[in-house]
C-alpha cells in the first residue's frame, strides 16, 4: 500500500511539473502573438486624432480628405507609405503589392532605354496596380545632375544647371526652363522633382559646387524662393536640399562628412535659403548625411533629432522631410545594427529614401511591434504623406 502511495505521489509530481512547464512555454509564445496582434489591431481602422493637426501647417486643408485614408490603413501600409523607393523595374510590382511603397526615385538608367510613351506607359501601369498613389520622384536639377534630359528621346539637349540658366538670362529665363522642365517631368507621370540644390556654395573647389547657385546665402536665398514659386506655379512638387547646408563638405556617399562650423555660422547663412524656400511654402526638405557639430555631433543629420528639431521648430517648417539615401557610406559609419531607418523615423523624418527597401520596411515593422516606435509617430508622418499626395493630384 505505501509503496502504492509513493508510485501515487511521484506521478503526481510528474504532471504537476509538466504542467509547469507548458505552461512557461506555452504563455510566453501567447504573450508574444497577442502583443503582435494588439499593435497591429491598434493600427487599424482608427482616425487620427485632430490634436495632430495645426492650423499653420502647410497640407493642413488637406488633413480631413488624408485623414479619411490613414484611418484605414493597416498597419502595413503605413509603414510602407514612409519609403519613397530606389526604383528598380523588375521588383517594383512585387513590391508594390506586398510592401505598399509611398513612392519611387527614379535615376538616369531607368530612362535609358526608353521612349516618353514608354516609360509613361510603365510608370502609368505600376500606378494604377497600386492600392494608395504612388510618389515618382527623380532629380533632374540640371547641369551636372540629370535623369531624364540626359537623353535626346526626353530633350535635345540635357537641362542645364539653374545657375548657367541665370547667368544667361536672369531669373526671367530661369522661369522659363523650369516651366517646360516641370511640364516634362508631369507628362511623364513624375510629381516630384528633388531640386533646387540651396547648400551656399562660393568656392569652385567644393563639393557641391557645380550643383550649387554659386553665390552667397542672400542671393542663394533669393533663388531658393524663385525656384519654389516655379514649381508651385507648375504644381510640381519641388524639394529644397541638403539641409543643414553642405559647406564644403566631401561627397557622402562614399563616406562621413563632419562639418565643425558653429552653430551662428548655419543661422547666419546655410539657414537662410531654407528659411526662403519655407516662406515661399516649399512642400518638402531633404537631409543631407552631414556630421554638424555644432547641432549634434553624434548622429549624421538624417538621422539627427536635434537636426529635425532645427527644421520643425527654429525654421517652422511643417511640409515633408526626406532622409537622403539610407543606404550610403556616411550612414553605414553610424549604424551598425541595421536600424538606420527606425533611428531616421524617430528622429522625425516623414520618409526614407532607400535603396534596401524590404530590409529596412522589416525594421522598421518590427520596431512597431516591440513598441519601439509609436502609432502617433507613423500617423503623424503618414497624414503628412498623403495631405502631400493630395495637393499634387495623385488622389
Amino acid at each position: 500500500m505505501k509503496k502504492i502511495i509513493k508510485v501515487g505521489i511521484v506521478f503526481l509530481i510528474f504532471v504537476v511539473l509538466g504542467g509547469v512547464i507548458f505552461f512557461v512555454c506555452f504563455s510566453k509564445k501567447d504573450v508574444s502573438v497577442k502583443k503582435k496582434d494588439s499593435v497591429e489591431k491598434s493600427f487599424s481602422k482608427k482616425p487620427v486624432k485632430e490634436n495632430l493637426w495645426d492650423k499653420g501647417d502647410l497640407f493642413y486643408s488637406y488633413y480631413e480628405l488624408a485623414d479619411q485614408v490613414v484611418s484605414k490603413m493597416s498597419l502595413e501600409e503605413l509603414i510602407g507609405q514612409l519609403f519613397l523607393v530606389r526604383y528598380d523595374q523588375t521588383t517594383a510590382s512585387s513590391q508594390i503589392q506586398q510592401y505598399f511603397p509611398g513612392g519611387y526615385i527614379l535615376f538616369a538608367k531607368d530612362f535609358q532605354n526608353h521612349t516618353k510613351e514608354s516609360i509613361t506607359g510603365e510608370l502609368a501601369q505600376l500606378q494604377s496596380s497600386s492600392r494608395y498613389p504612388l510618389m515618382f520622384g527623380v532629380d533632374e536639377e540640371g547641369g551636372y545632375v540629370t535623369r531624364v534630359s540626359r537623353y535626346p528621346n526626353f530633350r535635345q539637349q540635357k537641362f542645364p544647371s539653374p545657375k548657367a540658366v541665370y547667368e544667361q538670362g536672369g531669373y526671367d529665363l530661369l522661369a522659363q526652363v523650369e516651366q517646360e522642365k516641370a511640364e516634362l517631368l508631369l507628362s511623364l507621370g513624375i510629381h516630384l522633382n528633388l531640386a533646387p540644390v540651396v547648400d551656399v556654395s562660393t568656392n569652385p573647389n567644393d563639393f557641391i559646387y557645380n550643383r550649387a547657385f554659386g553665390r552667397d546665402a542672400t542671393l542663394t536665398a533669393e533663388f531658393a524662393s524663385k525656384m519654389v514659386g516655379y514649381a508651385n506655379q507648375a504644381n510640381i512638387s519641388s524639394c529644397l536640399k541638403h539641409f543643414p547646408g553642405y559647406g564644403n563638405n566631401v561627397d557622402t556617399h562614399t563616406g562621413s562628412a563632419y562639418d565643425n562650423r558653429s552653430y551662428e555660422n548655419f543661422v547666419q547663412n546655410d539657414f537662410l535659403p531654407f528659411k526662403s524656400g519655407i516662406e515661399a511654402s516649399v512642400p518638402a526638405i531633404l537631409v543631407s548625411h552631414n556630421v554638424v557639430t555644432s547641432i549634434d555631433p553624434n548622429y549624421p543629420s538624417s538621422l539627427s533629432a536635434k537636426v529635425i528639431g532645427e527644421l520643425r521648430n527654429t525654421l517652422h517648417f511643417s511640409g515633408i522631410i526626406l532622409t537622403d539615401d539610407l543606404a550610403m557610406d556616411a550612414v553605414s559609419d553610424y549604424v551598425q545594427n541595421g536600424s538606420a531607418a527606425v533611428l531616421a523615423i524617430q528622429a522625425g523624418n516623414d520618409m526614407i529614401i532607400t535603396s534596401s527597401f524590404e530590409t529596412m520596411y522589416q525594421e522598421v515593422y518590427q520596431a512597431v511591434i516591440d513598441q519601439v516606435i509609436s502609432r502617433e509617430v507613423l500617423e503623424k508622418a503618414v497624414l503628412r504623406i498623403i495631405a502631400w499626395k493630395y495637393k499634387y493630384g495623385l488622389f
